[in-house]
Formats: C-alpha cells, structure tokens, sequence
C-alpha cells in the first residue's frame, strides 16, 4: 500500500523543482515561447486559489488543504485497497495539493508558469503549474473511477 506514496512524492518533486526553475532562472512576469503562440512558460505568481479567488486569505487554504491530506489519507487507506487506478488517483491528488500548499506556506504564493492559449477558440487559458496539472488530473481519474463502481453496482443488481 505504501508503495502509491512514491507517486505522490514524484509528483511534489516535479512540481517544486518546475517552480524552483522558474523563480531562479524568469523574471516575474517574463514570457518564454515553446510553441508560438499556443504555449509558453509565463513566470506568475498567484496569492489566490484558481483564477486568483480568495486572494490573501492564505489561513482558508491552510485549514481546507489540512483537511483535504487528511481526508486523501483516509480514503487511501480505507476505501482503495485492491483498487489500483482509485489508489493511483489519489496519490495524484496528494501531490498536486502538497504542491501548491509548500508554495503558500514557503512563499506566501503559488508560482504559475504554464502558458495556454486555445487557438480553436481563442481562449486564453489561466496560467497553472505542474501541482495544477495532477489536481485535475486526479479529479478526472476519480470521476472514472466513480462511474466505473456505478456501472458495476448496476450490473450486480441486474
């Protein structure tokens, strides 16, 4: 069981060390392009939750991701025992929200530096990092998990 923290610990290592880059190698606010004008790294920083909501009010985030490790570990260890995908899914989330809460208790700030523009539609994409990448990831994989033990609940019952 305790092998899936290595995913976490993976995850966090990546994260920190992305954002470590930016902030010793860009000046904040500096733009570098990868692939013109779709994507590129843009050194930001966010004092907020998505999109900059909750801007300094960093005691919320402390006391929602205190309780949200808490409950990932609960669920862990209660719920995904011989479920691979819900264990891996999990782990996911553990990293992405140990990665963006080191930044607000070290930094006072989430450093943000992947730089999306949506040519089909012309969006531009707010700006995240590697944590925010493995949060919805690990949203979409629980969603399927959710789904998968929904539509086998209903084949038991047929």
């Amino acid at each position: 069981m305790y092998k899936y923290y290595g995913i976490a610990l993976i995850i966090l290592l990546i994260d920190q060390w992305t954002k470590w880059l930016v902030v010793k190698n860009m000046e904040l606010s500096e733009r570098i392009s990868v692939w013109d004008p779709w994507l590129g790294l843009l050194s930001h920083r966010n004092r907020g939750a998505a999109w900059g909501m909750l801007e300094g009010q960093m005691w919320i985030f402390f006391i929602v991701t205190i309780v949200v490790v808490i409950g990932i570990i609960y669920y862990f260890h209660k719920h995904s025992k011989g479920k691979h995908f819900f264990a891996v899914s999990l782990m996911v989330l553990l990293g992405g929200t140990l990665g963006n809460f080191i930044d607000r208790l070290f930094r006072g700030e989430v450093v943000d530096f992947i730089d999306v523009l949506i040519p089909l539609v012309n969006y531009h994409f707010p700006i995240f990092n590697i944590a925010d990448a493995a949060l919805t990831i690990s949203i979409m994989m629980i969603i399927i998990v959710l789904f998968m033990e929904e539509r086998a609940e209903k084949k038991k019952v047929k």
